[in-house]
């Protein structure tokens, strides 16, 4: 059983009649939506505007992947809650920042870089697979096309990723590298970038599959698999 905590802050949802009309019950009750119907996922959700966040050290110690939406609220998230998280990812726990978390204190604090990149609304996207023997990336198109998406564009001011499993391509020109990971003491973080507020991106089946498959790559390894595999020396 991989334990997924689902960090939304559930602000544009009741703030934008809108966004609302898209997310009716939020952007992470969508994703626990299609995520719970795999029956070795055991899943709950925290919000911005609950207790430390929703992301109590108790809750994060007992989390393997925290999936994590952000963009309004960034500047006035807890620094130590921040910091716990960035502990816990060292520590093995899986992180999958989402669309604007690319900006998140905890993004920051990981990847020690400012995290800056251009944007701009209403275009379309295409991703286009780029390392297509990654497991995030397996029982998915080569190509997906959104139809509505926001712009992210290069640069992206990230460290070097491990991997770049999706490019996207937008009907602008601009090009971003979409779907990255990196290793982080003992843990794996997956950034992905589809997911604005204002579009129904993440109905869609192919999105839902890439999450679905980072939080199965995301989740730590188990003890009794790190020891089984290990070699003595002597």
């Amino acid at each position: 059983m991989i334990n997924v905590t689902i960090y939304n802050e559930f602000f544009h949802e009741q703030t934008y009649e809108g966004i609302r009309k898209v997310y009716p019950e939020g952007i992470h009750n969508c994703i626990k939506g299609f995520l719970k119907t795999d029956e070795n996922l055991n899943i709950r959700t925290a919000t911005f505007d609950m207790e430390e966040h929703g992301l109590s050290k108790e809750v994060l110690d007992s989390t393997d992947v925290l999936i994590y939406w952000s963009h309004a609220k960034q500047d006035d998230f807890s620094d130590a809650v921040a910091e716990n998280i960035k502990n816990r990812v060292l520590d093995g726990m899986g992180f999958l920042p989402l669309h604007s978390a690319h900006f998140s204190k905890t993004m920051k604090l990981l990847m020690g870089t400012t995290m800056s990149l251009k944007w701009k609304h209403d275009e379309s996207e295409k991703l286009f697979c780029t390392c297509p023997t990654h497991p995030i990336a397996s029982g998915v198109p080569e190509e997906i096309l959104i139809p509505k998406e926001e712009m992210y564009g290069e640069y992206f001011d990230i460290p070097k990723p491990d991997d770049v499993i999706y490019t996207g391509w937008f009907s602008n020109g601009y090009v971003f590298r979409s779907a990255c990971t990196w290793i982080r003491g003992k843990g794996k973080i997956f950034y992905f970038q589809p997911g604005h507020e204002e579009y129904p991106v993440y109905y869609q089946e192919e999105i839902q599959k890439i999450i679905k498959n980072g939080v199965y790559w995301c989740a730590p390894v188990s003890s009794s698999v790190i020891i089984r595999d290990c070699v003595e020396v002597k």
